[in-house]
């Protein structure tokens, strides 16, 4: 049972993923900068901030270094064009590709039991409190996290 949910969690992952990756694919670099709407986001923006929380994840969940935590400065810590992008689009969309193939690799790899432990910004001593803040829940909430912003992409068209 426990490995049948760990397995939907991450083909939820994997389908939410591969939904964005089909929308950013044909898009040109005009396309890229649309808004999401009037004063809002870019698509830029957008996927280069999900790149930068995706990578994240492979310290969060112990799956190893980051990739590129050159993306935080520019896509998390703040807004959109409060600096200037620092990639291309072809460079993002790469970027893009690259960390969450890895990070879905090791997604898939991860057993039931391992998806239960804690993940790492838990002290022990609260997971003991509260067992479910373990790594599936932060697999759960980044998906519903790109899900969101994948919801407001389809806005710029």
């Amino acid at each position: 049972m426990e490995e049948q949910l760990a397995s939907a969690a991450v083909n939820s992952w994997k389908i939410v993923i591969g939904r964005i990756d089909h929308a950013i694919a044909a898009l040109d670099d005009e396309q890229f900068q649309r808004q999401i709407a009037p004063g809002k986001n870019r698509l830029f923006y957008l996927i280069g901030h999900l790149t930068a929380i995706h990578d994240r994840m492979f310290p969060l969940l112990g799956l190893g270094e980051r990739l590129h935590p050159e993306l935080d400065e520019v896509y998390v810590t703040n807004p959109d064009r409060a600096l200037p992008d620092s990639i291309s689009a072809s460079d993002l969309k790469r970027i893009w590709s690259e960390v969450n193939n890895r990070l879905t690799t090791a997604l898939e790899a991860l057993t039931a039991r391992e998806w239960l432990q804690k993940h790492g910004a838990v002290s022990d001593e609260d997971f003991a409190k509260d067992p479910t803040r373990n790594r599936i829940a932060v697999l759960m909430s980044r998906t519903n996290h790109a899900s969101f912003h994948a919801g407001q992409a389809v806005l710029a068209k």
